[in-house]
């Protein structure tokens, strides 16, 4: 996805496109070696990073023979957004990556733009060799040229198939196998999925203030299924996921849109979305309660899931991009832009008689922990942690005992020797959590950045709240009330953040348990 804002110049474009053949069977992820690289500051050490360059959505994920494969939209020529290629990376435990060469680059019909890929264990395509299943990636082109000359044509969807696993890719010669005829500009990210009841693949696709379905049985020829929107919504709707989840404590089910939003996200600017609802095989009807946020924090977008995942029919991996339209471009790292989010798990909870998604890390990150560092059971006033770990790459895990804590608010406070601070705050008369970054480190970047502070609605009521925090060089995730609350920040201090401390107003913190992990580099 892209924004019709972010245009590199028209001859720069007609250069690239007239150099890329149109079997590109991929690149080089980068020349650094990895010695020499993921020490710069700001460097997240367990979060997925590009080598170097530029990095937006996650694309084309799927699940084979024991590996994540993990691509995204990248720009290997820059640190800003330019000529969208997909990067490639595997892992086998989804917190350890190896970086691949480039799985698909701009040809003659443009930039490749997002997607997503299938395990296509039928061969229905047609494309398979009898000995793998072939993989097929389905994304948008992004024709330049089109678009310079003014039409609302310029965006189609191609394919593109492997028989090694993803290892290198083959474009379908009969590309695109989508046209954009609808007269809107914005026609683009599909998601695709095999719908079992049907048996067919329902391809899901962001067209500007909605989403449209349609239905292949081969990946090849689309036939238009139907269209979902809110009334009078003309915010732009990108990254679309449709997939079913088990309502628990029973053997029904629930299927649940997401979609990301590039205006008034719950802490300005862009963030992901999500709609529970009914899926027919033809048409998706949300449930009354309508629009809600996966993440509450600036910095979680373009969230979108795994294909072919071996995670069962009650829950769903995912994984977004940590960074916000609003000033991806301007933020202080050097010789790379963009992270991930940790990979998480998603499936459908209750709250307040309502079906919500909750998300949580995948386990595998509890394995980066060392040695535990114990909080005392009671705190009041400020306690300093001291221990053998690095507030600037720690695992936090609170289960807050709420029946007797009589402070009134709580939360913890990173700082460095410079000055730079972040402040997490649970307000208990408001029920409220709030992440304050607006002194995080040096402004000058972007003014939207240390607009804040942030704020989201936490159940305090409860007889207890269980609190997870990842902290990783230059980001905060928030995981709370079962995985309820999602709370995404990014921040850049001028020095590594080196003392946490855990605070209490208005009386005494009580807690079940309290323990903070130092977390090992993936890299």
């Amino acid at each position: 996805m892209v924004s019709g804002s972010r245009i590199v110049p028209l001859l720069s474009l007609l250069v690239l496109i007239a150099s890329c053949g149109g079997e590109q069977k991929g690149v080089s992820p980068g020349s650094s070696s990895l010695a020499n690289a993921y020490n710069e500051p700001h460097r997240p050490q367990f979060h997925f990073t590009p080598r170097e360059a530029w990095m937006n959505d996650p694309n084309g994920m799927f699940y084979l023979d024991g590996e994540y494969h993990l691509s995204y939209q990248y720009y290997p020529d820059s640190t800003v957004w330019g000529p969208m290629h997909w990067g490639h990376a595997v892992s086998t435990d989804l917190v350890r990556w190896k970086h691949l060469p480039v799985a698909l680059a701009p040809d003659s019909l443009g930039y490749i733009f997002s997607g997503s890929a299938v395990v296509d264990h039928k061969n229905t395509s047609g494309f398979g060799n009898g000995s793998e299943p072939p993989v097929v990636a389905v994304y948008t082109y992004h024709n330049p040229i089109l678009e310079a000359a003014g039409g609302d044509d310029f965006q189609y969807q191609g394919i593109a198939y492997s028989l090694d696993k993803g290892r290198t890719w083959t474009k379908y010669a009969g590309n695109p196998v989508l046209a954009n005829d609808t007269g809107v500009r914005d026609f683009r990210d599909p998601k695709v999925f095999w719908h079992g009841e049907s048996e067919k693949w329902i391809m899901v696709l962001a067209v500007y203030d909605r989403v449209r379905l349609y239905a292949s049985p081969n990946l090849k020829e689309w036939e238009y299924l139907s269209e979902f929107g809110i009334e009078g919504d003309t915010r732009l709707w990108e990254c679309p996921d449709l997939f079913r989840l088990r309502v628990p404590g029973t053997r029904e089910a629930k299927w649940v849109l997401l979609v990301s939003i590039q205006q008034e996200g719950p802490s300005g600017g862009t963030g992901t979305s999500y709609f529970v609802g009914d899926f027919d095989g033809t048409v998706f009807t949300a449930d009354p309660a309508g629009q809600k946020w996966l993440d509450h924090g600036a910095d979680n977008y373009a969230f979108v899931t795994w294909d072919n995942a071996p995670t069962g029919w009650g829950s769903r991996l995912g994984i977004g991009w940590m960074s916000n339209w609003q000033y991806a471009q301007q933020v202080p790292t050097v010789a790379w832009r963009s992270a991930m989010t940790v990979p998480r798990i998603l499936s459908l909870a209750e709250d307040s008689g309502e079906l919500v998604l909750s998300a949580l890390p995948v386990p595998a990150v509890t394995g980066l922990r060392g040695a535990e560092v114990q909080l005392p059971v009671e705190l009041q006033d400020s306690y300093q942690v001291e221990g053998d770990f690095s507030p600037a790459q720690c695992d936090i895990s609170l289960l807050v005992d709420l029946e007797n804590t009589t402070a009134s608010s709580f939360g913890f406070v990173l700082k460095n020797s410079g000055g730079d601070r972040l402040t997490v705050t649970f307000d208990r008369s408001e029920e409220t959590v709030t992440v304050d970054r607006t002194a995080s480190g040096p402004q000058g970047f972007s003014d939207a950045f240390f607009k804040g502070p942030h704020k989201a609605t936490v159940d305090l009521s409860q007889e207890s709240l269980d609190i997870r925090v990842l902290l990783d060089a230059a980001s905060i995730e928030i995981f709370a009330d079962r995985g309820i609350l999602n709370f995404t920040d990014i921040f850049f201090p001028e020095s590594p953040f080196d003392e946490l401390s855990i605070w209490a107003e208005g009386g005494t913190l009580v807690l079940f348990d309290g323990t903070v992990y130092p977390m090992d580099s993936i890299w």
